[in-house]
C-alpha cells in the first residue's frame, strides 16, 4: 500500500510540475514590490534579473538601494546564491508539517499581493525553480512566483534566506 501511495504521489508531482511549467510564462511575476519599514518601491522583475545577470543597476533600483543603504553587489549575491536540492525530496519536504511551517515563516517575507494563499504560491515558485537544475535561488523564486506581483519585505531577507536554506538543505 505504501509503495502504491509513493508511486501515485510521484505521478501527481510530475503531472503538477508539467502543468506548472507549461503555465509558468503566463503566471510568472512581472513586478516585485519591496517593503522596507514604511518605504515601498515597485520594480519590474526584469530589472532585478538584469542586476543578477550583468551587475547593471537601473536608475529605479539604484534609487531604492541608496534609500535603504544596500550595496548592489551584496543584493546581487543574495539573489543569486544557489541552494542545491533534489526536486522530489524538496516536494516531500514542502508537503510535510515542518515544510508547511517554514513556508508560512518565509511567506511573512515573500508573499502575494493579497497576503492570501502564500504557502501555495511559495511552494509552487520553489518547485518550479528547482525543477530544471535541482537548484534554487531567490531570484528564481521571485521570477517563478505564480502571481503578476510579488511582495518582499526586505528587512526580513537575511532571516528568510536562512529559513530557505534550512528548508532546502536541512539544518
Amino acid at each position: 500500500m505504501k509503495k502504491s501511495y509513493s508511486f501515485l504521489h510521484t505521478i501527481f508531482f510530475l503531472i503538477s510540475s508539467i502543468f506548472l511549467l507549461e503555465n509558468n510564462s503566463v503566471n510568472a511575476a512581472e513586478k516585485v514590490v519591496f517593503n522596507y519599514k514604511i518605504f515601498n518601491q515597485s520594480l519590474p522583475v526584469e530589472e532585478l534579473k538584469k542586476l543578477t545577470d550583468t551587475g547593471e543597476v537601473s536608475p529605479t533600483l539604484n534609487y531604492y538601494l541608496k534609500k535603504t543603504n544596500q550595496d548592489p553587489q551584496t543584493v546581487r549575491d543574495v539573489l543569486t546564491e544557489e541552494l542545491n536540492v533534489s526536486t522530489t525530496t524538496l516536494d516531500s519536504t514542502l508537503n510535510s508539517k515542518i515544510g508547511e511551517f517554514l513556508l508560512d515563516q518565509i511567506s511573512q517575507t515573500i508573499h502575494t499581493p493579497s497576503n492570501r494563499e502564500n504557502r501555495k504560491a511559495l511552494r509552487s515558485a520553489i518547485i518550479i525553480s528547482s525543477s530544471e537544475d535541482n537548484k534554487v535561488s531567490l531570484i528564481e523564486i521571485i521570477q517563478n512566483y505564480p502571481t503578476k506581483e510579488v511582495h518582499v519585505k526586505t528587512d526580513n531577507l537575511a532571516r528568510t534566506y536562512s529559513q530557505l536554506s534550512i528548508l532546502i538543505e536541512g539544518p
